[in-house]
């Protein structure tokens, strides 16, 4: 839940849009998703209902599209300051401020358990120390790092993904620890969740690698046609592989899944800068980019007032299970527009913060060097 957004190329007016355009959509589809599926009645979740099978399949995805994008961002960014040495790097320093930020907020709302935020904030630790490694050892080039990790963590689900029920790992660790891999509270493990951000930062290292030609038709299509392959061969793949006498005991398609959001991702990504180079034609930040550059705010105040992450007393306590089908939409509506509005007068809520916000930054930014 990076909230910088990434620069096209030199020209500080040009940037790559679709990318918070991105992040506006999931983190829209996020706070509906959340509340829906909290507040739904029992007996409306039904999937021979085409409304609700299809608001569950798109509701897959929002999470795939955060973490890789995440690691888009932040990579791209990371690579843009790639002149000086790794310390040096602001990108390093900064992103090291957003890990401990982001571990800080996610034990703070869910202090239980390894939720989102942490899975994001381990793999950006993550990218920072591939990178730092990629500078030492060249013959590798970067983004084959990313793309190792990430198959790596897809094929750790074939392990932890795989274990009993109540049988955690690492088995005599500490919760909080096997939280991290596969615990009680695993909500976003980093395996295998994490490796999406891996890819992100795959991509990211390629956006930045062919800035030059990011907004062709031909790396729009080959976008497009590496995720059309990916969610619909992924599992014929995988089981023609899992012929193969080292496979036979691994069952290989399991992970099929994780593969298949991944092109959903490639292909979503793909037509949203097809949108955005033929279609849009953005110019200059709106209300709605906004949105996706503020994911992390919105992410906080989301988690207090539906769940009562931190209060104790959230919506959840009023509708949880509670709404019918005609209820649901509106109260649905309402929930999203109240951040939308929020958004709206964000400036004006971190002015009016500004006593605590401002000696935090000032503090939190000499701690770690950061201009």
């Amino acid at each position: 839940m990076n909230q910088a957004t990434i620069p096209a190329n030199n020209q500080a007016n040009q940037r790559l849009y679709f990318i918070d355009i991105a992040r506006s959509i999931a983190i829209l589809l996020m706070l509906e998703g959340h509340f829906v599926h909290d507040s739904l009645a029992l007996d409306l979740r039904d999937e021979s209902n085409q409304i609700y099978y299809y608001w569950k399949f798109i509701r897959g995805f929002t999470s795939p599209v955060f973490l890789t994008v995440t690691g888009i961002v932040f990579t791209y960014l990371l690579l843009g300051n790639d002149k000086t040495t790794f310390w040096n790097n602001m990108r390093v320093r900064k992103g090291l401020k957003r890990v401990i930020e982001l571990l800080f907020w996610g034990y703070l709302l869910q202090y239980y358990a390894f939720h989102v935020l942490q899975c994001i904030g381990v793999g950006i630790f993550t990218i920072i120390s591939l990178y730092g490694i990629s500078r030492w050892i060249k013959v590798i080039p970067l983004w084959m790092y990313y793309a190792t990790a990430g198959v790596l963590l897809f094929i750790s689900y074939l392990y932890f993904g795989l274990l009993p029920e109540g049988q955690f790992w690492p088995a005599k660790a500490p919760m909080f620890l096997q939280n991290i891999f596969h615990g009680k509270h695993s909500l976003f493990p980093i395996t295998p969740h994490m490796g999406y951000t891996m890819f992100g930062a795959m991509i990211g290292v390629i956006l930045f690698q062919f800035k030059e030609k990011v907004k062709s038709p031909i790396f729009i299509l080959s976008g497009f046609f590496i995720g059309f392959v990916l969610y619909t061969l992924s599992k014929k793949c995988l089981l023609l592989f899992g012929e193969c006498s080292i496979f036979e005991q691994v069952n290989l398609y399991r992970m099929d899944w994780l593969f298949e959001k991944l092109g959903m991702v490639f292909m979503v990504l793909s037509i949203l800068l097809a949108l955005e180079t033929y279609v849009l034609h953005i110019k200059k930040p709106n209300l709605f980019l906004k949105i996706g550059q503020n994911t992390l705010s919105i992410y906080i105040l989301h988690m207090i007032i539906l769940y009562g992450s931190i209060t104790g007393r959230g919506l959840t306590h009023y509708f949880h299970e509670r709404l019918n089908a005609h209820q649901i939409v509106p109260y649905t509506l309402g929930f999203v527009l109240f951040f939308v509005i929020f958004v709206f007068f964000l400036d004006q809520i971190r002015a009016i913060l500004g006593f605590i916000l401002i000696p935090i930054k000032k503090f939190t930014n000499q701690l770690l060097g950061i201009n």
